[in-house]
């Protein structure tokens, strides 16, 4: 099938059609796990329902408010010889600037910076544990020495570690449909009160209105990601049906706006991996779970016993999925790694911007569409009844949005579709994920933070 040509934000780059082919993927997967666990229905998309999914942050309302996605100290900062990217919006990586660069707020920081050479900043800070980057043009990230390393790796792949059929899910979770969900509760009090999430541990997604079939009904999803792209493949796993389970550190905890943009329809809890029985908790939620996904920089689980390789031991029935910034190889095959810092050190930024200044994508795109390639991969391991390893990296995301031919025409606005959901910070006004069954699109209310018990619900 062929991809539409229509556009709606603009721009030097297609992130359009860097978008369709993502979100067409896994719509195509949805439909063929459907087929495979004989559930009647239709999976669909539209160019507005994935418009307003890539940008779900801007669109997000909370109780009205719009959230403020970017920190004090994120953004462009023009150095001695050019501009640096930075990324502060976690208080700890703010932290790190500040200490490095011996600032206390934003002046402090352009004046800092703007006395030493891209390269010094971007050096000293990743040393330290920080995120900036150097703005590089295209011409010079391929001469960079991880361009180099990783140019052969691919946007994603798939390594088949042997047949595992998975449609026997069906038969633990029992219900097939919504409806016989909603009655198989049953007794339960509503997890909803006054508009409000309730915050407590007995918390379950609350179920769709109409009593449509999920694929994804009676498959434990185990989700140790973060920021966008991860969170937002689970959530998506979540609102087909699955029982995702997201698992924090208590000292590194999510902003509260992204998790209230990506949380629809799953279950937060914290656990300590540095502490015994917590490690241990983990351990039999994945040798239990379906899928598991990794969305923290490479060897940063394996230190505590869950790398891919560690994964792979425990769970192997499991579809797991490592997410990277760089790739798992090469001299930042280890280093973490944003969206926006991608951007900015590939030649996308400059591509972007002005003479004045470098610029932005329209939105987070190669975080989305990544994280719509691996829901992709996950249902398509599912509908084939395969355990897989998958590998996913932005850095190939921005290849590929750089590789696809320039854009053509005028965009057109399109029209934003939004549900109001409950979250325990209020009515959220919500852009569903861009997929609809029979029609009707996807939305669940958002559960309380780090409030659920570390368990399946079945």
């Amino acid at each position: 099938m062929s991809l539409s040509r229509s556009r709606w934000w603009g721009g030097p780059l297609d992130v359009e059609q860097l978008a369709r082919i993502a979100v067409h993927r896994v719509r195509d997967a949805a439909a063929e796990l459907a087929a495979a666990r004989e559930l009647e229905v239709s999976v669909e998309t539209t160019d507005g329902l994935i418009a307003a999914s890539f940008a779900a942050i801007e669109h997000l309302r909370i109780d009205g408010r719009a959230p403020q996605p970017w920190g004090e100290f994120s953004g462009f900062v023009a150095a001695r010889d050019g501009w640096v990217r930075l990324h502060g919006n976690y208080p700890h990586h703010a932290a790190v600037l500040r200490e490095v660069l011996g600032v206390d707020d934003r002046a402090g920081l352009e004046r800092e910076i703007g006395r030493r050479d891209a390269a010094e900043i971007e050096a000293r800070v990743s040393t330290a544990g920080g995120f900036a980057v150097a703005v590089r043009t295209e011409e010079q990230w391929r001469e960079h020495p991880h361009a180099v390393a990783a140019a052969g790796e691919p946007w994603s792949r798939v390594e088949d570690r042997g047949e595992r059929s998975v449609l026997s899910a069906v038969g633990r979770a029992g219900p097939r449909t919504v409806g016989d969900r909603a009655r198989s509760r049953a007794g339960h009090s509503s997890p909803v009160v006054d508009g409000r999430a309730r915050r407590d541990a007995e918390w379950a997604p609350l179920p769709l209105p109409l009593p449509l079939p999920l694929p994804l009904v009676g498959v434990r999803v185990l989700d140790l990601t973060r920021v966008i792209a991860g969170p937002t493949c689970t959530q998506l796993l979540a609102c087909l049906g699955a029982d995702v389970l997201r698992i924090d550190p208590p000292h590194r905890p999510e902003i509260l706006d992204q998790h209230l943009c990506t949380g629809m329809g799953k279950r937060s809890a914290v656990l300590d991996l540095r502490r015994r029985e917590d490690a241990d908790r983990l351990r039999a939620l994945a040798g239990q779970a379906e899928v598991i996904l990794d969305g923290y920089r490479p060897g940063a689980l394996g230190r505590l016993g869950f790398g891919t390789a560690d994964l792979e031991q425990l769970a192997p029935q499991a579809v797991i999925v490592s997410l990277s910034a760089w790739g798992e190889h090469g001299p930042w095959g280890r280093r973490a790694g944003f969206d926006s810092i991608v951007q900015a050190t590939t030649g996308i930024a400059e591509r972007c911007g002005t003479e004045e200044r470098p610029g932005t994508l329209p939105v987070q795109a190669l975080d989305h569409a990544t994280g719509h390639l691996m829901a992709a991969h996950v249902l398509e391991a599912l509908a084939r009844g395969r355990a897989v390893t998958v590998r996913a990296n932005l850095l190939g995301a921005a290849r590929k949005l750089l590789d696809l031919p320039a854009p053509t025409g005028e965009p057109a606005a399109l029209e934003v579709p939004r549900s109001r959901v409950a979250s325990e910070a209020g009515v959220l006004e919500a852009v569903p994920p861009p997929l609809t069954l029979d029609g009707s699109t996807l939305a669940h209310d958002v559960g309380p933070y780090g409030a659920g018990r570390a368990e399946w619900i079945a």
